[in-house]
């Protein structure tokens, strides 16, 4: 049984979320205090968490970026604030999926549904058979890792699928409509800001392993991954 964790303040939605994902066979539990979100998190250790921005002591960018120091199981945040700057905010701290205030339940079970089928599901084993490598770096997609020589990264999801992407096809562009296909295929919130935070992201990890200007942007078409790192130390 999958495991839900809520960080909600507002106790009504979150026996609304409760009751909802029990129906459909989650077992979900709700933080009982907001200043040991990540204890809690490491004692019940979720499948994926439900998160609110607006949260007492600490708001929930700062637990996002707590949690994903230990786990990279998918987070989806679901608040009232509705900007582009929220979002993006959500998505630079390790965010997986961000769900606007007021919502319908049966799109933020769909949406549960959908994040869990990539992590965990039917798709992720036969996507994860394989590692790819090349000029010595490793992308080990089940494990969420990329390691180069002795070095060793852990990536979210996201991150891992962009380079999965473009490790495929190193040195050919990939389109950035081929990356919002692989990566958003059946969520809503797809805009090109998006995927430039991710990109960003990927270069910080790479920059990890002294990988740099490896991950090029070709402008009006996408991206191509450039081997210019060495194989050897």
């Amino acid at each position: 049984m999958f495991k839900i964790f809520i960080i909600e303040d507002d106790q009504q939605l979150v026996h609304l979320l409760v009751d909802h994902l029990h129906k459909f066979g989650y077992d979900a539990k709700p933080v009982n205090n907001f200043e040991k979100v990540r204890t809690q998190f490491e004692q019940y250790s979720p499948h994926l968490v439900l998160l609110d921005v607006n949260l007492p002591k600490f708001d929930g960018y700062y637990w996002c970026r707590q949690i994903r120091t230990i786990s990279t199981c998918p987070i989806l945040f679901i608040s009232a604030r509705d900007s582009k700057m929220d979002q993006v905010m959500a998505l630079e701290n390790g965010a997986d999926d961000y769900i606007t205030k007021p919502f319908d339940y049966e799109i933020v079970i769909a949406k549960i549904n959908s994040h869990l089928r990539r992590a965990y599901g039917t798709y992720a084993s036969s996507h994860n058979e394989r590692a790819i490598t090349i000029t010595g770096l490793t992308l080990d997609v089940e494990r969420l890792i990329l390691s180069l020589h002795d070095k060793t990264i852990e990536l979210s999801h996201t991150e891992a699928k962009i380079l999965d992407e473009l490790m495929k096809k190193s040195e050919r562009v990939v389109s950035r409509d081929r990356l919002l296909e692989k990566i958003w295929d059946d969520q809503a919130f797809v805009d090109d800001n998006t995927l430039n935070v991710y990109v960003t992201r990927v270069r910080k990890k790479l920059a990890l392993l002294h990988i740099s200007d490896a991950l090029q942007t070709i402008r009006g078409q996408g991206y191509r991954l450039v081997p210019n790192w060495r194989d050897e130390v």
